[in-house]
């Protein structure tokens, strides 16, 4: 279903969540859910995957994730504030002690001057620590591209938390 090396990737970053003894939960709006399903792709991801979002709507960002409907208004749902939010919520509301949250535009539509189709804002917490978050202007590379690689750099982006 993944690329071999995004397997690779999921494999190694369970591994070492495991060995530390830590959860990890996502929050995915422009991914659907994908992160969630490269991780419990992994045979026997149970014991560190605790929990994965599909927070698509605002209303729904707003609800299961605690992010204020006024940051939304202000910075819109694709902006590094909501992504911020959307990690540490996911953080607040499970188990786990690692998140990773996703949030953009991965067209064909939707897009505009200020945030074009392939804008993507991933952010990655981990319980205690400050909140990471990368930029990622992938371009108009076709919606399943934007998707496999905002997937792809948040687990790097996890990685980096162990």
């Amino acid at each position: 279903m993944f690329a071999p090396h995004l397997r690779a990737h999921a494999e190694k970053l369970l591994a070492e969540a495991r060995a530390k003894g830590l959860k990890i939960a996502t929050a995915e709006s422009c991914t659907g859910g994908l992160i969630a399903g490269l991780l419990t792709e992994i045979p026997g991801s149970s014991d560190v995957f605790e929990r994965g979002f599909v927070p698509y709507s605002n209303q729904a960002k707003e609800e299961l994730l605690g992010v204020p409907a006024a940051l939304i208004r202000q910075h819109g749902a694709v902006s590094e504030q909501v992504a911020r939010v959307m990690a540490e919520g996911a953080i607040r509301n499970s188990t786990a002690q690692l998140s990773v949250a996703v949030t953009g535009i991965a067209g064909p539509g939707g897009g505009s001057d200020d945030k074009p189709v392939g804008l993507v804002h991933i952010a990655a917490a981990r319980a205690g620590e400050a909140t990471l978050h990368r930029e990622c202007r992938f371009g108009d590379i076709g919606r399943t591209e934007v998707r496999l690689q905002s997937v792809e750099v948040a687990v790097e982006m996890l990685k980096q938390l162990l």
